[in-house]
């Protein structure tokens, strides 16, 4: 799977099937209407990529574990052609999202500090010229690019907006500059990982990896170093409806006491872990993720997951570590330990006496990475597809637990959602993404779907109706029944041409207003 290319699509109906292929053209020629109203030209090549849902595996694959998402149907479309000597970026839904300018130095740094959405189309543009040199491959002449962004994944909702836009626009770029041909689907998961990072969030893998690697039909178990992805069949008769909780989480913006204070804090409890296990100090100060630990906790405590929340019971303090504390178990400033790390440095001024809370951190990435390999021995077993469907509810239902009671990344709201689902009739319920906000997905029996749809709907959204939160017709976008859907791919379409009413396209030039350099 990794080592495959990225397909090229010249039909709509070979990436979104036969039901979805209209709306899906529709929506192709309106953002083409566009970009020849704010370009002044047709697009050369577009490229999509999906959102996805994570079933189960919450901020584990920052720690080099497995998880398992599958693709949804929402996606981000990157039209795109290349022209004039700037990064002209703009978007089908110019009225929120601005159009913008960048420079094409593919060295240009992105300012983290501005949180434009723009900066995600400029670091897959730097993310493909850095694979490129690190893999050896001649460089492209760095030219101008003009760019139209459409995403249907909603931003915050813990779907994965961010991955969808870096992998789209990264696939579209690498098509535009005439170097798509070079890369795998692995590559492209490995680099979009790394180039989202120049936004200020330090992604773990997942999102990128299913996004590029999504077949239809199929969740995925998607490991790492190196990046692979295997499939894993549901049980006959299992849907996921995802749910959104209507609270935002804005993840490059409160990265550093939230995201990137997870990536710390885990970091620092496979140190601390390394250290009580025997390590020397200088040498655990190296370690950088929790299941580089596991040989020296096979090696006093035995393997597999029980092991090693014995291990962090016995090894590490319930409460708070602080700095000091941390500072003198290993030997040196915590500082030195993540010199070069920008994100982390981030984290380390801005955190005071709250400290870090390592045991539980450490207790939910052992425990959550051993609930992945169980959803798929379930999903894999003999069992009957009720005691498949039973087993993989309970499972969901821990990994909430752990989500919110050790890990502190769900939130009141997420909370509530999850309740109203066990009680509308859900097998298992937990938040997805990264938490604080976003959306919860619980596993039905899909004949029950409607009714579950129906009840969850009366039990929380109404209620947000009546106070103005969402309006009635937007409640079809916020709660969804989701069968897995394709991953990323290069659309070289011929569409008809400019079906949009000529109003409309003077409408879409007139909302990209005079584009902001940068």
């Amino acid at each position: 799977m990794a080592g495959l290319a990225v397909p090229t699509a010249t039909e709509i109906e070979a990436v979104y099937g036969l039901d979805a292929a209209p709306e899906t053209a529709a929506r192709y020629r309106r953002l083409a209407a566009a970009f020849r109203a704010v370009h002044g030209r047709a697009p050369e090549l577009f490229a999509r990529a999906p959102g996805r849902v994570n079933l189960i595996g919450e901020h584990i694959d920052y720690e080099g574990y497995g998880v398992l998402p599958m693709a949804i149907k929402q996606d981000t479309i990157v039209a795109i052609a290349r022209g004039g000597d700037k990064l002209v970026v703009a978007n089908l839904d110019a009225d929120k999202y601005p159009t913008m300018e960048f420079g094409t130095d593919p060295a240009q740094a992105v300012d983290v500090s501005a949180h434009s959405w723009a900066n995600y189309v400029v670091s897959a543009y730097k993310g493909v010229f850095e694979h490129l040199a690190a893999k050896g491959a001649p460089q492209p002449a760095a030219v101008g690019l003009q760019v139209m962004v459409h995403g249907t994944v909603p931003l915050g909702s813990g779907l994965s907006s961010s991955a969808a836009i870096v992998c789209s626009s990264s696939l579209a770029i690498a098509a535009a500059l005439g170097v798509s041909g070079q890369l795998t689907k692995g590559e492209v998961a490995e680099f979009t990982c790394t180039a989202e990072r120049h936004v200020g969030v330090t992604s773990g893998g997942m999102d990128q990896a299913i996004s590029v690697m999504a077949m239809p039909g199929v969740a995925m178990l998607v490991e790492f170093n190196p990046v692979r992805a295997s499939d894993v069949a549901l049980p006959p008769g299992a849907t996921f409806v995802i749910a959104n909780s209507l609270t935002v989480s804005k993840k490059a913006e409160t990265a550093d006491r939230r995201y990137n204070l997870r990536v710390v804090e885990c970091r620092l409890a496979a140190m601390a872990l390394a250290v009580a296990l025997g390590m020397p100090a200088g040498e655990a100060a190296g370690v950088t993720t929790l299941k580089a630990v596991e040989p020296l906790i096979a090696s006093r405590h035995g393997p597999g997951a029980e092991a090693q929340a014995a291990a962090v019971a016995e090894h590490l303090h319930e409460g708070v570590y602080t700095p000091d504390e941390l500072e003198a178990l290993l030997g040196r400033p915590l500082a030195s330990i993540y010199e070069g790390n920008a994100s982390a440095l981030r984290v380390l001024r801005v955190v005071g006496p709250e400290g870090f809370k390592l045991r539980d951190r450490a207790a939910h990435v052992y425990g959550e990475a051993g609930r992945v390999h169980a959803f798929r021995d379930v999903c894999e077993s003999d069992a009957s597809a009720d005691d498949k469907l039973a087993s993989l509810g309970r499972l969901m239902d821990a990994s909430h637990a752990s989500c919110a009671e050790l890990y502190d990344c769900s939130c009141a709201e997420l909370d509530a959602l999850v309740g109203a689902a066990r009680s509308a009739g859900a097998l298992g319920a937990r938040l997805t993404g990264a938490g604080w906000g976003g959306c919860a997905v619980a596993l039905v029996r899909e004949a029950d779907a409607p009714r579950f749809i129906a009840a969850l709907r009366e039990a929380y959204f109404a209620p947000l109706v009546a106070k103005g939160v969402v309006r009635e017709d937007e409640l079809c976008e916020c709660l969804f029944a989701s069968k897995p859907s394709s991953g990323a791919a290069i659309m070289a379409l011929k569409l008809a041409e400019d079906v949009e009413p000529a109003a409309e396209a003077a409408e879409a030039a007139a909302a990209a207003a005079a584009p902001a350099a940068v």
